[in-house]
């Protein structure tokens, strides 16, 4: 938890936005809903508890059931929860009241949670505006659909509520993301303290990576790194010798020399700022001459998004020059053939990276995905791509100071798709197919990233130590383990 001066200020940035954006006098109440807990398989035993992300970053408070509302037209503000009985002491033990906590964030007023149900209640049968985020999980689609009457399928749908529907707020989410999306100094600073530990547990997975380990037991070792510390991890560890799937979380591999070991994975701070880096490591100790090919067009790629980004840079153009140097960089292995702009024009990059440069990153690991990755990752009057690869850029705005974006490209031979595309006719006049299932069908892939700050004059890469990442590096450092 921040200082309550840090909540005080970003509710009254809040409070500024949503006034401006609707009529005086006739704004209505901002309702946020903090996470429950959620069972595994029955009450009791649930899993671990996590917060709604934006109520934490507005209200601070890192506990299950509690509610809280904005009055935009009188500023007003309440957190409502409920304090402790006898028989929550026995099991938890002795617990601050819920007037304290909303105090130790900065607010005055407090209530039972039932209360919440009811000051809604009002709001709505007056005819005030109800302004709601997009809820992700289905608890809180269903409470906010009970105490608003809007239908759980619109409680997803975003659109202003000036239009007199029933839907989640745009003039919110909007609100929302202008702030969330510009990180404040003590939000770089936890950051940076993720990073730290997103080293140590990559460092870790390195060392461990020998040939008869299995998979699973690199996974144990490294998420105890963060674990051990109190911590947790900023999502699923991806960690496999099976690269060319973007997102696997199966770890019943054994290390086997000559193949590559994909390792996706971050560290989520005790405030739940997030991490997220990928190493691509030879199993052997040592990349193979047509590995360290692939790997060093990866490389390149790596470092031209960094020296790229900026500010007034568009994360899109970003995208789409890292596309035109691996483009390059296989066209000079005979693997594609034409001009590099007119691949880059037809979409060919996506056959090799069928996902985007990067995505935003803070307090979520894909930083307010919940709130619809179109109005976070992109200006207003841009239009999603549907090319495969580019149509999965989650950050395509222009880049300001304070943003914080993933730099993480990727080269991949995926059997399945190049048979389809293959198949179909698709860029058979740039792609070289005979040489791809002659040589490369079982290689796998390979993903390097970094996290990046965007700041006044460029950019920095977060934490103060960059994993290796040069093929000599990584070779000498997993001869020295």
């Amino acid at each position: 938890m921040f200082r309550k001066e840090v909540y005080k200020r970003r509710r009254a940035e809040l409070h500024r936005l949503l006034a401006a954006a609707m009529p005086e006098g006739k704004a209505g109440i901002a309702v946020f809903i903090g996470n429950a807990e959620a069972p595994q398989n029955y009450r009791g035993n649930d899993y671990r508890f996590r917060q709604e992300s934006s109520f934490l970053y507005y209200w601070g408070i890192d506990e299950p059931c509690f509610a809280a509302v904005l009055d935009i037209d009188s500023g007003k503000e309440c957190i409502y929860g409920d304090d402790v009985e006898i028989g929550d002491i026995i099991w938890m033990g002795p617990q601050p009241s819920v007037a304290s906590k909303a105090e130790s964030v900065g607010v005055e007023s407090s209530a039972p949670y039932a209360e919440f149900d009811r000051a809604v209640a009002s709001a709505v049968s007056k005819g005030r505006h109800v302004h709601f985020l997009p809820a992700s999980r289905y608890y809180n689609v269903l409470k906010t659909s009970s105490l608003t009457g809007c239908p759980p399928e619109s409680v997803r749908k975003v659109a202003t509520l000036q239009d007199g529907e029933l839907h989640a707020s745009l003039e919110l989410t909007s609100a929302v993301i202008s702030m969330r999306l510009v990180k404040e100094e003590c939000e770089i600073e936890e950051i940076d303290k993720a990073c730290e530990i997103g080293y140590l547990m990559h460092t870790e997975a390195r060392r461990s990576c020998k040939p008869g380990v299995c998979e699973q037991e690199i996974v144990g070792r490294m998420e105890g790194v963060t674990i051990s510390r109190g911590w947790g991890v900023s999502f699923a560890t991806i960690l496999s010798q099976h690269g060319e799937t973007l997102h696997n979380h199966r770890h019943d591999g054994i290390i086997t020399p000559g193949k590559l070991l994909l390792v996706d994975a971050g560290a989520e701070s005790n405030t739940h700022y997030a991490s997220d880096f990928t190493r691509t490591v030879p199993c052997g100790g040592k990349f193979s001459p047509v590995q360290r090919d692939i790997y060093d067009i990866v490389v390149a790629c790596n470092d031209l998004a960094y020296d790229m980004a900026a500010p007034g840079v568009s994360y899109r153009d970003v995208h789409l020059a890292v596309a035109a140097r691996m483009l390059e960089g296989l066209k000079a292995l005979d693997l594609v053939r034409g001009d590099v702009q007119d691949m880059v024009t037809e979409g060919i990059a996506g056959m090799f990276m069928p996902h985007g440069l990067g995505h935003n990153m803070g307090i979520d690991v894909h930083d307010m995905e919940d709130l619809g990755e179109d109005l976070v990752g992109y200006d207003p009057g841009q239009r999603r791509s549907s090319q495969l690869g580019l149509g999965s850029l989650r950050m395509a705005r222009v880049l300001k100071p304070g943003h914080v974006v993933t730099d993480e490209p990727g080269i991949y031979f995926i059997p399945a798709l190049i048979a389809k595309w293959k198949a179909e006719g698709t860029g058979k006049d740039f792609i070289n197919y005979g040489k791809l299932e002659k040589g490369y069908l079982d290689f796998g892939g390979i993903r390097l990233e970094d996290d990046l700050l965007i700041t006044p004059d460029g950019c920095r890469r977060l934490g103060s130590r960059r994993l290796p990442i040069y093929p000599d590096e990584v070779e000498a450092a997993m001869a020295a383990e």
